[in-house]
């Protein structure tokens, strides 16, 4: 099992520890996920004390939205929470700041917006990657015909001629099917 995938599967157990109320989940979670977020407070003007306030803070946040039955992490948890934690650390710096403060959470908030820009680059280079696998792993006429008709922008009509499909539908239902090849075997790496 790769890691990323292992992590995935760890997210899940954690969410339905929490979901079930089982508190082996929370403390997973905080040993886990507790020493990026006291990382990111400790490094912007904050101490422990404050890291373990705003982390039971984003736990309390990631509980509630758990267990009001839709949630759907559409992330790592750890980038679920350390965003959470982020916005309260952030919230918590402005009340009350003086002028040079502001202008170091200013600073602070740029620098955490480049980090969350260069996390959502390697997501998507991740994604980039894995589909670049499940088009190797694809196989012929699959690989030529989405190749054709989303990167040489040919028509079904074109399509239909270079592959001898009897006439334009036929070669759009052989390209329906190879996109759902394409999508299974991407969602099963």
């Amino acid at each position: 099992m790769s890691k990323e995938k292992s992590d995935i599967h760890i997210d899940l157990e954690i969410l339905q520890g929490i979901a079930t109320g089982n508190n082996l989940a929370i403390q997973k979670l905080y040993k886990l996920h507790f020493p990026a977020i006291a990382k990111l407070i400790i490094n912007n003007q904050g101490s422990r004390e404050e890291a373990q306030d705003i982390f039971q803070e984003a736990v309390m946040v990631l509980y509630d939205k758990v267990n009001q039955g839709n949630f759907t992490l559409s992330s790592k948890l750890q980038t679920f929470l350390y965003a959470v934690s982020r916005r309260l650390w952030l919230k918590q710096l402005t009340r009350g700041v003086s002028k040079y403060h502001q202008d170091q959470i200013d600073s602070l908030e740029d620098s955490l917006a480049a980090e969350e820009a260069i996390e959502e680059h390697v997501l998507t280079e991740a994604n980039l990657n894995q589909m670049e696998d499940a088009l190797l792993n694809l196989g012929e006429p699959c690989k030529t015909i989405l190749h054709d008709f989303y990167i040489m922008n040919a028509s079904m009509t074109e399509i239909c001629e270079k592959f001898g499909y009897t006439n334009p539908d036929n070669a759009k239902n052989q390209k329906y099917k190879c996109l759902q090849r394409l999508k299974k075997i991407f969602f099963k790496k």
